[in-house]
């Protein structure tokens, strides 16, 4: 929710800066002093953040050559957000500025980018029954993060000669939100955990204690205080298997083969900036990609 609310933030933006490509004289805004004409308006904005903004918008142009996105799917992803957040949709889209229809903007650059990225990766059957298997259930676990490899095997050691967890949560981990309550992190369920702590738990027996994992944080000792099904009705495999099926895929991208994608087909493009001062935007080193 957060990824999506932060790209729509940019949405405004492109809305904002199209809205005044024409570059006419007219006001935009009359003072006393003197008015503000839309000409004014547009050359700032240019100024301000014109390349970021242009170059996302181009790029949208490309993939939507390249790729199609329904109007069904970007409504079925705006559900998923409005199921997630519940309630306070409203309020997260109030505090953010946003529209709904802005968030839906958004969501169609996303699932665009999603299926350029993913295009090209396999997913076997056995890999998303085995995903499926784990949506019906829910672990509860509790761990130990810490920065280096080295501070996690001798954590593990000092648990296998009988040391406290929750002591040594408390005393070294640097996952600020469970170390005072020894690790603990409640009930989750598959997709909530990053890859390498999720493959972990979910192989583990009530009561195991895992050997260091590796994630982007650190390195975790996990766990697992208890395994239970879940409360909820998931539905059949074949009804969740396009979704499994492009979960799937997105934790198996590379970004720097993605990158590479965008980036070739911006080259394929063949795109021409008519812009002063913005013509090189898509020649710069480490251009990032869409929000």
């Amino acid at each position: 929710m957060k990824k999506l609310i932060v790209a729509a933030t940019i949405s405004i933006g492109l809305i904002g800066l199209t809205a005044c490509g024409d570059a006419s004289s007219e006001d935009v805004a009359e003072t006393k002093a003197g008015n503000v004409t839309k000409e004014e308006l547009y050359d700032e904005l240019v100024a301000r953040n014109g390349d970021e903004v242009l170059r996302e918008l181009v790029i949208v142009k490309v993939l939507e050559g390249e790729y199609e996105v329904t109007d069904e799917e970007v409504d079925a992803e705006l559900d998923k957000v409005k199921d997630e957040v519940g309630e306070e949709f409203e309020q997260v889209l109030t505090m953010q500025g946003l529209s709904e229809e802005e968030l839906k903007v958004d969501i169609k650059q996303n699932l665009l980018q999603q299926k350029a990225i993913t295009e090209d990766i396999d997913v076997s059957e056995e890999e998303m029954k085995k995903y499926y298997d784990r949506m019906n259930k829910e672990i509860e676990a509790r761990h130990i993060l810490v920065e280096d490899e080295e501070t996690a095997k001798d954590i593990k050691k000092k648990l296998d000669d009988g040391e406290d967890f929750n002591d040594l949560a408390k005393e070294n981990s640097t996952d600020e939100g469970s170390a005072e309550q020894g690790g603990e992190i409640g009930f989750f369920t598959v997709g909530s955990m990053v890859p390498e702590f999720e493959d972990a738990a979910y192989e583990m027996e009530k009561g195991d204690i895992s050997d260091p994992v590796q994630s982007e944080f650190g390195y975790h000792i996990i766990e697992v205080l208890d395994i239970k099904e879940s409360d909820e009705d998931i539905g059949s495999f074949e009804e969740n298997e396009d979704e499994i099926h492009d979960m799937i895929a997105e934790r198996k991208v590379d970004q720097e083969a993605a990158m590479e994608k965008i980036d070739k087909l911006i080259e394929d493009a063949d795109i021409k900036i008519n812009i002063e001062d913005l013509e090189d935007i898509f020649e710069q080193e480490d251009m990032p990609a869409l929000g």
